[in-house]
């Protein structure tokens, strides 16, 4: 029977999953693995499952050649923690867990831009606080979504479901940057530049995957293109987005607010965004419900299913 490193705990249905099929070790630690623990980890199994923070570096590679382990079954759709080139040069396949992910990261996405146009973290902040002296016709007021312009940037999967809850749910209009011509099934408008979408849209949401292409995609010229009235929202990887210059921008007033899930040094967030009443912060809740996380778990134990079974992997990473 195979042996599988399951780098974090797990829902139950995955963990009883794999031992079926696998001799499994699951750590309990919720901490990333260390440098030494990853080196270990591909001498002593013959599968590992990693996910976010698993930080599967070039140098973690070195000397691997004829390593016992043989795939990376990433929990995630997301791996741009993974070199997944300097594994597969050493004979170690990756595969991430696409799709399972969509529906539940485009909720969190039209979420933030709801929370963020009308400030909902703002007013739950001046409940709780006991300040609130009761409703007038003045307080508060945000921006209305409903036949807004929304600029998705990165028309996969996640980008298109963004859209679509956008389009068919609230009347809005869409324009969309994508590094390559890419039609899709509803009226929207694809634009040449980021600063075009940025110009013309209410809301700028990011879907793009992480990764060396796509670091600091996102900086001063999208902002500035932004009307001092738009939101910029990021569901996608925090490295796209430099977050010097979101700060920057957010502090100038030159766009009116934020909503974010993931961070450029998470879980670090910097103080001056979490110093902002205008920003919209949650901890990375993308995909943090029950029954996706346990369909992420069951398609990488898939994955790994069909690596040993001599199957090409159904979700392999090229």
């Amino acid at each position: 029977m195979k042996r599988i490193l399951l780098t974090r705990p797990l829902p139950d249905r995955v963990i009883a999953a794999a031992r079926d099929l696998f001799d499994v070790e699951m750590r309990e630690d919720n901490t990333p693995l260390k440098m030494g623990q990853m080196r270990g980890a591909l001498a002593l199994y013959d599968g590992i499952l990693p996910t976010l923070g698993d930080m599967f570096s070039a140098t973690v590679f070195e000397e691997a050649e004829n390593s016992r382990c043989r795939i990376l079954a990433n929990f995630g759709v997301g791996y741009n923690h993974i070199d997944a080139a300097a594994a597969r040069a050493v004979g170690i396949n990756v595969t991430n867990t696409p799709g399972a992910v969509t529906d539940a990261t485009a909720d969190i996405a039209m979420m933030l831009i709801l929370m963020s146009a009308r400030r909902a973290g703002e007013g739950e902040r001046l409940l709780r606080s006991g300040k609130w002296s009761g409703w007038t016709p003045t307080q508060m007021l945000g921006l209305h979504v409903t036949g807004k312009t929304v600029g998705i940037i990165g028309m996969g999967r996640i980008g298109q479901a963004i859209a679509r809850r956008c389009h068919f749910g609230f009347g809005m209009q869409v324009v969309y940057y994508n590094r390559s011509s890419k039609p899709v099934e509803f009226d929207a408008q694809q634009l040449p530049t980021l600063e075009a979408v940025a110009e013309k849209a209410d809301f700028v949401v990011v879907a793009v995957p992480g990764g060396a292409e796509t670091r600091h995609l996102i900086g001063p010229k999208l902002f500035a293109a932004m009307p001092s009235t738009a939101h910029f929202i990021n569901i996608a990887r925090g490295d796209v987005v430099d977050e010097a210059a979101l700060v920057a921008a957010l502090a100038a007033g030159h766009i009116a607010g934020a909503g974010l899930d993931v961070y450029e040094q998470e879980p670090i967030v910097p103080a001056a965004l979490r110093a902002m009443e205008h920003v919209t912060l949650l901890p990375h809740l993308g995909t943090a419900a029950l029954e996706v996380r346990e369909a992420m778990g069951l398609m990488a134990v898939e994955n790994l299913r069909a690596f040993f079974a001599g199957e090409i992997p159904p979700n392999l990473v090229n």
